[in-house]
């Protein structure tokens, strides 16, 4: 079975670019990255492609009069690579709506909460605000609405009574580093489909078990 040929837009570090980089690198995943595009010049998860053997691409949205042209530059460079799918992995600008409904149920998106709570910038700054017990990270697919669109997976993490956003943070970094490939690896194999706008997973396993914070006694 031919892998699915994968597209990455980033921003900045890369850290869930790089789980998706080491997920690929196994001989038995489903999926390869075939181009990582940035809009920021110099982007350090730049780098961490170039590493893994990944052809790169900057895109600068600054050099574009509006989103539609500066999409289209994205388009096409999706295209001319070969592209099949794409993972937005900290890609730090809103798409246009035509951009998102061309790759509709092509495209994935990581938001650092249990969507749908927390939606946009600051999520974990917005859990302790809310005086969540849980917090969590999301895979789903993108949809015109910011931080909207099918869920795939998730996952929950404890909040801690001495946690600041950037403890809680790194806490759910964690979890989004196992999801995303996760998520990733069920679409490359066929397993995950659509159905008025609710993911269904063939074959899905329901994780064993309750996670309650506090504990009980």
């Amino acid at each position: 079975m031919a892998r699915l040929k994968v597209g990455v837009l980033i921003s900045g570090r890369g850290t869930n670019l790089q789980s998706l980089l080491d997920a690929c690198a196994e001989p038995a995943f489903p999926a390869e990255i075939v181009l990582v595009i940035s809009n920021q010049p110099g982007a350090a998860g730049l780098g961490r492609a170039e590493r893994a053997g990944c052809a790169t691409r900057t895109i600068n949205h600054r050099e574009y009069p509006d989103r539609p042209a500066f999409d289209a530059a994205l388009d096409q460079a999706l295209n001319e690579a070969g592209v099949d799918f794409v993972c937005l992995a900290g890609f730090m600008r809103v798409l246009s709506a035509g951009m998102v409904e061309r790759w509709r149920d092509r495209m994935i998106n990581i938001h650092p909460s249990l969507l749908p709570s927390f939606k946009g910038l600051h999520a974990q700054d917005q859990a302790l605000a809310a005086g969540v017990r849980l917090a969590g990270c999301t895979v789903h697919f993108v949809r015109p609405a910011t931080d909207s669109g099918p869920i795939i997976a998730q996952a929950a993490v404890p909040v801690s009574g001495d946690d600041d956003a950037g403890s809680l943070a790194a806490r759910v970094l964690e979890a989004e580093h196992r999801i995303y490939p996760l998520a990733l690896g069920l679409i490359a194999e066929g397993r995950v489909s659509v159905v008025d706008e609710k993911v269904v997973i063939a074959g899905m396993e329901t994780a064993a078990g309750t996670l309650i914070n506090p504990a009980e006694a």
